[in-house]
């Protein structure tokens, strides 16, 4: 019994042991595992604080970058708010690319100047980053200051061939050909120049090899259109090329620059082959000789002319220097496509008959100096224009100068001529887009930044509502001012400064030394006239000979000779006082003669003429 009962203990005794032993063994299994939970909680954390490190370092390395990208600057010198000298500045970092280089045509307070051409001096002070000036299209408010830039910076230019050879022209009359650097490119051509590549895109106005432009940037793409309109059936079949236009609104386009000159007008502008059919009915049967009277470059007008011409049997004789030489170069360029010995020279037309002849000249805007006026003034050496005359002005009037065709069509109607102009027949279509174009330019190229050039402030304005009603956010529409600093990048858009700009008015070889003050003397001599006071005085401030007194454009000294009088007898009066007052300076003396003057004739005549005085010592 006893045995049994040790043995029963001791089993007892050995699974009591087995069970301590085994929940030592949970519990250690429990306690590893925890641990392992610990370790894995750790190192989760671990990782995790190891992930936001570096998603920290990416985020600050993102916002590094972005902060060191540069923003894209552009800077319009000219071409807003005005119609006429374009040039636009694009800088990105050390490199600038122009757009165009173009002068405007005088106003008409603008007393004897020639040409107004942009203030360069940003460019000047910016020289070494200049790359390139790339042109859009040979028209005058494009190029006519390139000869007056390349004379301060010889910087290269890209343009298409007949941009180019009428660039050559230019040159040449200003003797810089020769170390001139013209580079010629072709519609879809891309070129480098610095950090941005600038690429032709073949565009459509009314003069051939037109371009658009889509500037590649670090920060994104511009597209400056240009002078531009849609015309499905131009007269070269070189049409707009749209489909790259919505290729490159497909990909993004960070800001679009537009032409806003037919803003206001609804609709869309006729095709240029649309005068040629009218051409054709006029030229029908017409048994006078035809007078055309156009743009010199409009060379699509220019080519329908010579085809209504042949089918007519007519030769084509040309008038004025500006048409002579741009259709020269058109012709040899292939530009304008007519039978040899089509064109004959101004002296032959006297051995042709009214109905052999046309002759193509310039003056369609009424100029004074233009051949056309010069006809109608009975005043042309080579032309009389007669009642067996049928003339044809195609074109229609550049805002100012309604009153300068009118006088010219009222003069040709006196001498007995049959004339023909815009209001009577469709003989003109514009070269600009209206609205519908316009939108569909916005739908295609769909830009984040809209900014509208190439217009007066009521065009951009227009330009704006319509892209307004595209659905471009009013906040993304930039209405810029010359010489203003925009700066673009991917996120916005905003002015930043100003530079000098303005205008620089050429006057015969003067570039430059006419200004406002001279500007304002012409217009006082030009309403009010002048009065020239001569006075000789000895070294005492006695007067010894004079006061002899000349007018011009005031009074006629001779029908006004009892004012003359007073007014001798006024200066003596002044001179004497001054004497008396022992005053020998003689700028005091001119400057009291001046203001008496003044006074006097303005009580007396309600006049302010421009008093000269000048004092002669012996």
């Amino acid at each position: 019994m006893e045995d049994i009962n040790k043995s029963n203990e001791k089993r007892k005794r050995i699974s009591k042991n087995r069970k301590k032993v085994v929940k030592e063994i949970e519990v250690k299994n429990q306690i590893i595992q925890h641990t392992e939970k610990v370790n894995k909680q750790k190192r989760n954390r671990k990782l995790q604080k190891s992930e936001n490190k570096l998603d920290e370092k990416e985020m600050i390395l993102k916002e590094e970058f972005s902060f060191k990208k540069e923003p894209l600057k552009i800077i319009p010198l000219g071409g807003i708010e005005e119609i006429g000298k374009n040039i636009t500045v694009f800088e990105y970092g050390n490199d600038i690319v122009l757009v165009d280089c173009g002068v405007a045509f005088p106003e008409d307070d603008m007393l004897g100047i020639d040409l107004v051409i942009p203030d360069f001096t940003y460019l000047e002070k910016n020289k070494e980053k200049i790359r390139g000036l790339v042109i859009t299209h040979g028209h005058e408010d494009h190029i006519g200051s390139v000869a007056y830039l390349l004379k301060q910076i010889n910087v290269p230019i890209y343009a298409t061939k007949l941009t180019i050879g009428l660039i050559k022209n230019k040159l040449e009359e200003h003797h810089l050909l020769k170390n001139a650097k013209l580079n010629t490119v072709k519609q879809g051509q891309t070129i480098v120049l610095g950090k941005m590549r600038v690429e032709f895109i073949r565009s459509c106005h009314s003069i051939p090899d037109s371009v658009a432009l889509a500037i590649h940037t670090p920060v994104g793409t511009i597209v400056h259109t240009g002078d531009f309109k849609i015309d499905y059936t131009p007269i070269d079949d070189q049409k707009i090329d749209l489909g790259r236009l919505a290729e490159l609104g497909n990909k993004g386009v960070l800001a679009l620059l537009s032409d806003s000159t037919n803003a206001e007008r609804k609709g869309y502008t006729m095709s240029e082959s649309t005068v040629g059919e009218v051409f054709d009915k006029l030229f029908m049967n017409c048994k006078k000789r035809i007078v055309i009277a156009t743009f010199a470059s409009n060379m699509h007008r220019v080519q329908q002319i010579v085809n209504s011409a042949v089918a007519n049997n007519r030769k084509i004789a040309v008038c004025g220097r500006s048409m002579i030489n741009m259709i020269q170069t058109a012709v040899e360029l292939g530009y304008i496509h007519a039978p040899k010995n089509m064109f004959i020279d101004i002296d032959m037309i006297k051995n042709y008959t009214d109905d052999q002849l046309v002759i193509i000249t310039t003056g369609s805007q009424g100029e004074p100096m233009s051949a056309l006026t010069r006809m109608a003034n009975g005043e042309h050496k080579k032309v009389n224009i007669n009642s067996n005359d049928l003339v044809i002005i195609s074109a229609t009037p550049i805002p100012g100068n309604e009153k300068f065709v009118a006088k010219v069509i009222d003069d040709l109607m006196k001498i007995g001529a049959e004339v023909v102009y815009s209001s009577l027949a469709d003989v003109h279509v514009s070269g600009h887009a209206c609205q519908e174009e316009q939108k569909l330019m916005l739908s295609l190229v769909r830009p984040k930044f809209f900014i509208p050039v190439h217009g007066e402030y009521r065009q951009l304005i227009a330009h704006r509502n319509t892209a307004r009603q595209m659905g471009i956010p009013a906040d993304n529409i930039i209405l810029m001012k010359n010489g203003r600093v925009l700066e673009l990048n991917d996120n916005e858009a905003k002015i930043t400064g100003s530079v000098q700009t303005g205008k620089v008015f050429v006057d015969g070889l003067g570039v430059g030394d006419v200004g406002n003050i001279v500007l304002r003397d012409r217009q006082h001599l030009s309403q009010d006239g002048l009065i020239i006071v001569v006075l000789t005085m000895d070294s005492m401030g006695n007067v010894v000979a004079g006061p002899d007194i000349i007018s011009r454009g005031f009074v006629y000294v001779r029908e006004s000779e009892n004012l003359m009088d007073d007014v001798k007898a006024l200066i003596n009066v002044e001179v004497m006082k001054c004497v008396d007052n022992h005053i020998k300076d003689w700028a005091t003396i001119k400057s009291t003669i001046r203001d008496s003057l003044r006074d006097y004739i303005f009580q007396k005549t309600k006049r302010n003429p421009m008093i000269l005085p000048i004092i002669m010592e012996i």
